[in-house]
């Protein structure tokens, strides 16, 4: 590991990358200034050297992954983000679906028997599913499977519930999180630039409600995830403006447990128009994720949004984790066109995806305790491995 950082400080000619190396090798932060720098100056080659090399420097080969499933309780929402081409509005709402809590209870009940750890409970905002629904979703959850970690509800649909219910953050967040909200998962975070923000989701919830809901969380000894949407119509300003909070909300209160970058999708949507990033861009992308945030512990792939070959890839760009089994329970990036339009795997075709490119898999649950270590565990690979392709 050392010597390939070496390799690469000796031989990079320009004085801010050499810099911004050195810093790497030594544990120094760098600079937003710094990140845009990566951003316009840093090659494929030289960002991904020092991306792995963090990533290694925290975690060798190890790359987790967990046993989940999502509930998606509707598509109809009140909010009409252009990006989006999963919702449908309220006045449409026909065009959409509404699960009863029985139904997602029924969900649930299918896992009976499983070693399942955790239940990702997003969806569009319904002005019908409000605080009282969900408790008692929870609670119901709770009482059939006490175990089940429920990582649940974006900031954009909590803020709608907060005020909805005339309740503050403080208060929402500890009603939910005693009816058995565990974590809250990333979603909504978009960019939080205003000038951009205002262009392609206008209408929820701004970054300082966003950011306030996750230090509540926080503050409350809840974890939680952290995303951005990129590849759309912002600059790189942005993308380093988005990063810069994150990083500056975990040095306060250290809740965050991974950031996940999330690729923009222009199939079905109002942003059609807009051309996706590349797989390159892609890759750089998660590794100056991984340089600049340097007190994130995670750095995660959703591999039903970038395919599981390039979630493969991004394992030597700093990431360190590619999510769990889904179990085709998401709709949201299929929706949108991207490569997984079924997104289900099992554990078996997880831990040979992860062993093809010579790292280790190891199972685990939503806080990153580990459950189990499948590096020694022998599977009919040859079958999963077919499987996969």
């Amino acid at each position: 590991m050392g010597t390939s950082i070496d390799t690469l400080i000796n031989a990079i000619s320009n004085s801010d990358l050499k810099k911004i190396a050195e810093k790497v090798k030594q544990k120094i932060r760098i600079s937003d200034k710094e990140g845009i720098i990566l951003f316009e100056k840093g090659s494929l080659s030289f960002v991904g050297v020092l991306a792995n090399f963090i990533r290694e420097r925290l975690h060798g080969d190890t790359t987790y992954f967990n046993r989940n499933f999502h509930i998606e309780p509707t598509n109809v929402c009140v909010f009409s983000c252009k990006f989006c081409s999963y919702s449908r509005l309220y006045a449409k709402k026909e065009e959409g679906w509404e699960l009863s809590i029985d139904q997602m209870l029924d969900i649930v009940k299918t896992y009976d028997g499983k070693p399942i750890t955790e239940v990702h409970i997003v969806g569009g905002v319904h002005p019908k599913m409000n605080m009282a629904y969900f408790i008692e979703l929870m609670q119901k959850i709770k009482a059939h499977r006490p175990g089940l970690h429920v990582k649940a509800f974006t900031a954009v649909e909590l803020d709608y519930m907060f005020r909805k219910a005339k309740l503050s953050v403080e208060e929402g967040m500890k009603q939910l999180h005693e009816a058995g909200l565990d974590s809250l998962p990333g979603g909504g975070a978009e960019i939080f630039s205003p000038e951009i923000r205002e262009q392609i989701a206008a209408d929820k919830v701004d970054a300082n409600g966003w950011l306030q809901i996750h230090e509540t969380a926080h503050n409350l000894g809840m974890h939680t995830n952290a995303t951005m949407l990129y590849g759309h119509i912002e600059k790189y300003e942005h993308r380093i403006d988005h990063m810069r909070r994150l990083r500056e909300l975990q040095d306060k209160t250290g809740g965050f447990n991974t950031f996940i970058p999330l690729k923009f999708r222009n199939q079905d949507n109002d942003m059609s128009y807009v051309s996706e990033s590349t797989i390159t861009e892609d890759m750089r992308l998660y590794a100056i994720a991984r340089i600049y945030l340097d007190n994130f512990p995670h750095l995660k792939a959703y591999w039903p949004m970038l395919g599981r070959e390039n979630a493969q890839l991004s394992l030597s760009f700093g990431v360190n984790d590619i999510d769990g089994t889904i179990d085709d329970s998401t709709k949201i990036y299929s929706m949108a066109g991207s490569e997984e339009q079924t997104p289900a795997m099992t554990t078996e075709q997880l831990v040979t995806l992860i062993k093809q490119v010579k790292r280790k898999p190891v199972e685990r649950d939503t806080l990153y305790n580990v459950v189990k270590d499948y590096t020694l565990e022998q599977f009919e690979e040859t079958f999963a491995a077919a499987q996969l392709n």
